[in-house]
């Protein structure tokens, strides 16, 4: 990757990929969403097992750009060339993370607003800091929801909790996102870097090839029938038997020993 504006490290089984705009708060500009296109496409390629999410300084990301949106207010641009601009940054980006076979972790450590906030749920789990914050203010600059507001929060909250967060705008700690359901996890500031190096060791440590197909069949499980949801487990099953990690599982198990998996 040869801009800085997105940053990635791979360590062992785990990626970390790191917004790296702290100085305009990790807003999802082009440059961001584009540096997160190119990270996840690299780190898909590799060995990794799971990927965290991140950001520079203190805010995990606070949202839309609104420089970008005083230019546009300023500018002569047509408004089908500004909704295709967005279609192609934001919306691709919050599509590729959502599609990503790997396992996403969002480290949360400061506010995540807005569009910050989607990019926080669109991944897997959302681990946080108590410093943490959260909230879906489009309303605060006229604007209703994108960035894939709509798919991802009512699934999370449930419809009418997610409609009181869009209309309000209001912004809440980390204490209230967990009881919400929007994180799984809350811990001290000075805890957040390891205990979320825990979290992703342990996933990337299983079945690489099960774990994909088990988070695929999990997302599109909202919108199967009970009857199809089971007949895609038994497809993807027939898949995952053939796995050496299936034949190292269950040789563990009658050894009476934990499983030393190898992602394929």
């Amino acid at each position: 990757m040869t801009d800085d504006a997105v940053l990635l490290d791979v360590d062992g089984d785990v990626a970390t990929i790191t917004l790296n705009r702290p100085e305009r708060r990790n807003a999802l500009s082009e440059e961001i969403g584009d540096g997160l296109l190119d990270a996840l496409e690299e780190v898909e390629s590799s060995d990794a097992g799971a990927v965290v999410i991140e950001g520079a300084g203190d805010a995990f990301s606070a949202g839309g750009d609104v420089e970008r949106m005083v230019d546009g207010l300023a500018g002569d641009v047509p408004l089908d060339d500004r909704v295709r601009a967005l279609e192609r940054s934001t919306c691709e980006t919050m599509r590729r993370l959502y599609r990503s076979p790997l396992p996403t972790i969002a480290k949360i450590d400061g506010p995540a607003v807005g569009a910050g906030a989607n990019l926080a749920i669109a991944c897997d789990l959302q681990l946080a800091s108590e410093d943490a914050s959260f909230g879906f203010v489009f309303r605060q600059v006229g604007l209703g929801v994108d960035a894939g507001t709509s798919f991802l929060l009512p699934r999370l909250v449930g419809s009418n909790v997610a409609k009181e967060l869009v209309f309000t705008g209001d912004v809440f700690g980390a204490d209230r996102a967990r009881e919400l359901g929007l994180v799984n996890h809350v811990y001290p500031s000075g805890e957040l870097d390891e205990e979320t190096r825990v979290v992703a060791e342990r996933i990337a440590d299983g079945p690489t090839v099960a774990l994909r197909h088990t988070k695929r069949l999990v997302n599109e499980g909202f919108e199967n029938s009970l009857e199809q949801a089971m007949t895609d487990e038994a497809v993807a099953q027939g898949i995952v038997f053939q796995t050496d990690d299936h034949e190292e599982g269950v040789t563990a198990f009658v050894e009476g020993r934990d499983p030393e998996f190898e992602g394929r």
